[in-house]
């Protein structure tokens, strides 16, 4: 908790804090050294720059103040002179000048007014905690004096023979005897400013001599502190003489009955201090729970990570032990190669060493800030100051929300195992061995089925409604693979199908659903048996159909151009054309774009299944379902009965559109993106195709790719 209580310019127990507007606290005396003089009429650096909610100190050495003596802008020399912790300090602002403060955390500056750091609030919760935390640790440091006067605080520099430390460095928190601090922290330059003190033993001794020199009322009995002082209720700024009453949530501030009656609140969200004060309590209570729980699951983390590290020393060493036994066994040109397995092992060995050590260093730095903020909290909700306690509580509860955020899901897990994944096979042919390598998995010497093959992620894709997987895998020449087999599940997550057996590494499945998920899985076998499952992937098909005319299933009149996307016929009878793509599922639409129309024939659009009759109108038998038109109305078709006539025809440049949705279940039409007719079908089910059919008179364009519209009447 020490750090919570420390000043962030001198590094120091907080002497006199007082709230800076961001929460953040620092000593009365340490405002007054970074506080800096701002030409008249100008504002801190932060308010100037638009959007910027951040003041760098760096800044102020691009700063210019007003000359005394010109009418112009003097140049601004930056101080040199910083804090025990390298916070920039300077000289003291002259007073009536118009000067600013800049947090040294946030860097966030404010603009001092007439009242200078007396405009601030004195944070009295502080200044008890720090007392209390300074008498607690003067308590033990005398009782472990007094149970073990024996033993001194010895130098912690000292080479050999250390001896009794004379001071004590509050900042760099090191015991020195005279010597050493003379030689290693001399009380010039940038340690200039840090604080020596005498050792606690000699602390406490002196404490013990002065008080049993005093047979009077001054001296204290038993060697107990006394009691701390009651602080006196807070009083108003504006009205010393009004004690806190009440909280304005709207200013996050405790009020007088006076401000009230100045109206300064009228509009405010006024509620009674006690109230405030409980409720806030409540808040932190209860982020503190979580916050106890990750704590208390970091400890055992930790305590996972160092057992790991002794498990990774002593699988390392044993696996260097074994890899140094396989590689003596082998004949000469094995040992070439033995000096770069070894580099490998070292640096797996060291790469996951490195990962847990890292981790621990981590995770140990951020429990103790979560264990010192938790320290401080607890000394917090102590306190019986309402109005002191809403001063930061606003603050904190922030922080310990934060603080709790920070133990996000797999900040506690391992990001290594203790073991290594590595295997030398010495069964390999010598004129292997300067391709010896490390295998991935522990495989046995003997006959065995073959180890699960790693999918090429990198060559896995999909198009349209087809998935292309490939594959790999690492087999000893005494176990040759025979073949592989390639599973995929239906898109919806339910059982998994065999879609390809044979000895390729790379396949592509056709005549999947569009808009769905696939998982695929593969695994090897040999004449042994099947190996394992390879790991999972997820292939997914694209969201809308692209496709073309397919010139195979095409009747021999039609004549396809655009590279299939474009096509006419050679006879004046109605001939069909059907799409690349087939739906069993989904919702799909595509248009056909009308190129040329002459003589007012008849072209028909739909879909059919795969073996509609190709030499006549789409529509006359009962494998399509289509909707035929002219220059002037149009019908629907199916199994040659003509149904809802509508108005309405197309010409050149017209479009016609089909939304076949098999969720549905229907099939609808649309003539220049407006919805023509009712729902043409319904209960539709099974495998469909887009259609066409025309004759010499019309020329169509497939537009494929297209959004679903949205305005379908029933």
């Amino acid at each position: 908790m020490e750090e919570e209580l420390k000043c962030p310019v001198c590094g120091s127990l907080y002497k006199d804090p007082i709230l800076l507007p961001c929460s953040h606290n620092v000593c009365l005396a340490c405002a007054r050294n970074i506080t800096v003089q701002t030409p008249e009429g100008e504002t801190p650096v932060q308010s100037r720059a638009s959007g910027s909610s951040d003041y760098d100190y760096l800044d102020m050495d691009k700063m210019s103040l007003y000359s005394e003596t010109d009418s112009g802008y003097g140049s601004y020399t930056p101080c040199q002179l910083k804090s025990p912790n390298g916070v920039r300090v300077f000289p003291p602002a002259t007073p009536h000048r118009h000067c600013s403060l800049t947090c040294p955390l946030c860097h966030r500056s404010v603009s001092l007014d007439e009242r200078g750091l007396r405009g601030f609030p004195r944070n009295r919760l502080l200044e008890a905690i720090v007392a209390r935390y300074q008498q607690n640790r003067a308590a033990s440091a005398s009782s472990s004096s007094s149970s073990s006067s024996s033993t001194a605080v010895k130098c912690q520099l000292c080479d050999r023979n250390p001896v009794d430390a004379a001071v004590m460095c509050e900042q760099c928190d090191v015991f020195y005897c005279n010597s050493c601090q003379q030689r290693c922290h001399p009380s010039r330059g940038p340690l200039a400013k840090h604080r020596l003190v005498p050792p606690p033993n000699q602390a406490a001794g002196g404490a013990a001599a002065g008080g049993g020199g005093s047979g009077g009322a001054g001296g204290s009995s038993g060697g107990q502190q006394p009691p701390a002082t009651a602080r006196k209720p807070a009083t108003c700024v504006d009205h010393e003489a009004e004690n806190f009453s009440m909280y304005c949530s709207s200013c996050r501030a405790p009020v007088c009955m006076k401000c009230l009656e100045e109206g300064k609140h009228n509009k405010h969200d006024v509620k009674p201090l006690a109230v405030m004060w409980k409720q806030h309590k409540c808040q932190i209570s209860q982020a503190l729970n979580g916050v106890s729980d990750k704590a208390k699951d970091a400890k055992e983390f930790l305590v996972q990570l160092k057992n790991m590290l002794q498990q990774i020393q002593e699988n390392g060493v044993e696996f260097e032990a074994c890899l140094v036994a396989q590689c003596d066994s082998l004949i000469e040109a094995l040992t070439r190669q033995k000096a770069k397995l070894l580099t490998k092992v070292t640096k797996e060995k060291e790469y996951k060493l490195k990962v847990v050590r890292d981790q621990i260093t981590h995770c140990t730095m951020k429990l103790r800030q979560t264990t010192g903020m938790m320290e401080y909290c607890l000394e917090v909700l102590k306190e019986n100051d309402p109005s002191g306690f809403l001063q930061i509580s606003d603050a904190l509860i922030k922080r310990v929300t934060s603080s709790q955020d920070q133990w996000v899901k797999g900040a506690l897990e391992p990001k290594v195992g203790p073991e290594f994944d590595l295997t030398l096979n010495t069964d390999s042919l010598l004129q292997t061995i300067l391709q010896l390598d490390f295998c991935q998995g522990k495989v046995d010497s003997g006959p065995s089925v073959p180890v699960a093959p790693l999918l090429q992620l990198e060559k896995c894709c999909t198009r349209n409604n087809s998935a292309t997987l490939a594959w790999r895998v690492i087999a000893p020449l005494s176990n040759p693979i025979e073949g592989y087999i390639l599973e995929l599940d239906d898109g919806n997550g339910g059982q998994y199908r065999e879609v390809y057996v044979g000895k390729e590494t790379v396949c592509t499945v056709d005549g999947l659903h569009f808009n769905s998920a696939y998982n695929a899985r593969v695994k090897a076998y040999n004449a042994i048996g099947v190996g394992p499952y390879s790991k999972t992937v997820v292939l997914k098909t694209s969201d809308v159909a692209w496709f073309t005319f397919d010139p195979s299933s095409a009747h021999r009149d039609i004549v396809l151009s655009n590279e299939n996307q474009t096509v006419t016929c050679n006879s004046y009878d109605d001939r069909v054309v059907l799409g690349t793509a087939a739906f069993s599922k989904g919702i799909h639409y595509w248009e056909v774009c009308i190129d040329r129309y002459d003589n007012h024939p008849d072209p028909a659009f739909g879909v059919a299944r795969i073996n509609t009759m190709k030499d006549m109108m789409l529509g006359k038998d009962d494998k399509a379902w289509a909707m035929y038109v002219d220059n002037n109305r149009s019908w629907f078709m199916h199994n040659n009965s003509h149904t809802n006539r509508a108005e309405g025809g197309i010409t050149r440049g017209s479009t016609v559109g089909v939304l076949l949705d098999l969720t549905k279940h229907t099939l609808t039409f649309y003539i220049n993106k407006e919805q023509h007719g009712p729902t043409a079908f319904e209960n539709l089910d099974g495998v469909f195709v887009p259609a066409v059919s025309l004759n010499r008179n019309v020329q169509v364009t497939l537009l494929t790719g297209l959004e679903v519209p949205k305005n379908i009447k029933q």
